[in-house]
């Protein structure tokens, strides 16, 4: 990766303060003041990257259901889900120092020809050896034809993070929390629209025609990406940094010099903790459900909670106190998990899932906003990076963990005479029993975990800080 980097040209820097204009409140320092070209511009930015998020989550689904209908391992992806996240970890501190460093398009640029890159040796991967021997995830094969796939799905994050600043690039302060929405709505569509087609294509392709999709598509993305504008004078470089190298200086200082904002960052840490078992066992319990073909409707239907989601936020934003708000949805998400596995009803599930994701775009909204408000536009991309870092470095913790506990333990033990004794009052019968009582678990932990942070000094100091950074001035430009 860092031999691609140094291939790119290098672009007009913006570090000399005497260069640079007094910073837009609106916008970012050095930049032309958002408007509605800019925001036409921020539109088309969406556009691409729901191309581009629709490839990679199309390809994610389906080697997750591939891999389990052909296994019928929990481990297996719950290993497959913990790489995901261990992958984003590793490299979010990496790929926020790059989208600081760069020009935002030669960012998603240079993400989505290693994105392509990937795609093209996993079909190569495909061609080279039988389906049987790939499937064996005894063997070396099946993890190096999983974790080529994965490279791919990990740096589509890169794009993601240089997205979040182009809000900051693009749109007026005043409308943010809306744009913020917006992202949040196109990838609930992308979701939607993935879910459906992973599962129909595994069920009635199989994994190869499945990959071939994903290139071309990973390519068509690619090209759109060439004409889509995004106006941009030079990159804003940090004044403490170096502007000739990629820089990791300035994180730190820059999340503690705001009250509370690494607080923010550790609680939804600890949050993911909780969401790694979620994402260890969500499939394997809809798949329990369902057949993989309906399992991937039932997920594209349940999906439009994430359009759902995003359109609250675009239509009525955040509110004056997004902070609260995160912490309010996070709430709701324990209390939902409590119960949409109690019994093994096909629609209490489905109706579980679709508030879950009306609540999650809110949730990553507020996150957003409050980053994209407190922090210095020239540090954003380093504050988003080391975020996702951290917090997605619970998630694999917990799936490598629930994986053999779920597998060797609780699903065992409920199937035993004791188990059922023990919490068939509350868990009932069926065959998942031991997945819905790990859901139950964790929901527990997550709701005394959201009242702790209420209670907190630290929540009351980041709700001050953000009410104390200048307010975003009214400014005449198109709706985001």
């Amino acid at each position: 990766m860092m031999n691609v980097i140094a291939t790119i040209p290098r672009e007009r820097t913006v570090t000399d303060p005497s260069v640079v204009p007094p910073a837009v409140a609106a916008g970012a320092p050095g930049q032309d003041p958002p408007g509605p070209a800019t925001v036409r511009s921020f539109h088309q930015v969406l556009l691409n990257t729901l191309v581009a998020n629709v490839t990679t989550s199309y390809l994610w689904f389906a080697l997750t259901f591939w891999a389990y209908l052909e296994t019928r391992s929990v481990l297996a992806t719950a290993i497959i889900g913990g790489s995901y996240m261990l992958l984003v970890a590793v490299f979010g501190i990496l790929f926020g120092a790059i989208v600081d460093h760069m020009k935002k398009k030669a960012v998603m640029m240079l993400s989505s020809v290693i994105t392509l890159t990937a795609y093209l040796l996993a079909g190569a991967l495909y061609l080279a050896f039988p389906e049987t021997v790939l499937i064996d995830w005894g063997g070396p094969w099946f993890w190096v034809f999983a974790g080529v796939i994965l490279v791919g799905g990990v740096v589509e994050n890169l794009r993601n993070i240089a997205l979040s600043t182009t809000v900051t690039l693009l749109v007026p302060a005043d409308r943010r929390d809306r744009a913020n929405g917006l992202v949040g709505t196109v990838q609930g569509v992308a979701f939607m629209v993935t879910s459906v087609f992973s599962g129909l294509s595994i069920g009635l392709l199989g994994m190869g025609p499945t990959v071939l999709i994903a290139i071309v598509a990973t390519a068509i993305a690619l090209v759109h990406l060439l004409f889509v504008p995004i106006p941009e004078r030079g990159v804003v470089h940090d004044p403490a940094a170096g502007p000739r190298r990629i820089e990791f200086r300035g994180i730190i200082p820059a999340i503690r010099s705001v009250p509370g904002l690494m607080p923010l960052i550790l609680f939804t840490t600890f949050n993911n903790l909780i969401g790694g078992v979620f994402m260890a066992l969500m499939d394997p319990y809809g798949l329990t459900l369902f057949s993989v073909e309906v399992w991937g409707i039932v997920l594209g239907v349940t999906s439009i909670g994430f359009i759902i989601g995003g359109g609250l936020v675009a239509k009525f934003g955040l509110g004056p106190r997004p902070v609260r708000t995160l912490l309010l949805v996070n709430v709701g998400v324990a209390i939902l998990g409590f119960g949409f596995a109690v019994r093994e009803w096909w629609w209490l599930y489905a109706l579980g899932i679709l508030i879950f994701m009306t609540l999650m775009p809110i949730a990553e909204a507020a996150e957003q906003t409050i980053v994209q408000r407190v922090v210095p536009y020239e540090r954003q991309g380093r504050v988003f990076g080391f975020a996702a870092s951290i917090e997605a470095a619970a998630s694999p913790i917990s799936a490598f963990l629930i994986g053999p506990i779920a597998q060797f333990w609780l699903i065992p033990y409920m199937e035993t005479d004791a188990g059922r004794a023990a919490f068939g009052w509350l868990l009932g019968e069926g065959e998942a029993r031991g997945i819905a009582l790990v859901f139950v678990l964790a929901s527990f932990l997550l709701f005394v975990l959201v009242l702790l942070a209420f209670a907190s000094r630290s929540y009351r100091r980041l709700t001050a800080s953000y009410a104390s950074a200048a307010p975003p001035p009214a400014v005449q430009a198109a709706p985001a």
